[in-house]
């Protein structure tokens, strides 16, 4: 076999043997959907539990959005480099209602990270019979957002000064 055949051999073994464990999808930063909502998953422990933020662009009112908080939780990062995924956000100061997201963290072959989610939305009503209105269903695709050291998410949506008060 000439040298460059062997190469491409060589070469072609080493991309085969890239697993997805060996392109680990992490959680923590910042991550924009399609609707250009932002959320940041500031804390990630050791057990899988993560907390940050999240800034939707899109609110039931039509009106001012907040940082709400966010809490979920991955599965262990030892049992795979493509982990699942819950959190759930509650509408901070400006919504009475609550998402939960479901989803699985996925890295290309290029290194891209993304996050593909589904989520269920409850938002309060004021009886038993306007129950069958209160829950929404969607799908939302997240893509990690570069930010310059130090960059945080109110930096890139400023609250709005007579809706919100500083978020924890």
């Amino acid at each position: 076999m000439g040298s460059s055949a062997l190469t491409l051999v060589l070469a072609l073994a080493l991309v085969a043997c890239v697993t997805p464990a060996e392109r680990k999808c992490h959680l923590s930063g910042l991550w924009r959907n399609e609707q250009d909502s932002l959320m940041e998953i500031s804390v990630l422990r050791d057990n899988g539990d993560f907390q940050g933020r999240y800034l939707t662009r899109v609110t039931l009112a039509g009106g001012c959005a907040c940082a709400s908080p966010l809490k979920g939780a991955q599965q262990q990062p030892s049992e795979g480099g493509w982990p699942t995924f819950a959190f759930t956000v509650r509408w901070d100061k400006f919504s009475n209602a609550t998402t939960a997201f479901a989803g699985q963290c996925f890295v290309d072959t290029g290194g891209k990270e993304t996050l593909t989610t589904m989520w269920l939305l409850r938002e309060a009503v004021g009886s038993l019979e306007e129950d069958w209105k209160a829950t929404r269903v969607g799908r939302n695709i997240f893509t990690r957002k570069r930010t310059p050291k130090g960059k945080l998410l109110q930096s890139f949506f400023p609250p709005c000064e007579d809706v919100c008060l500083p978020t924890e």
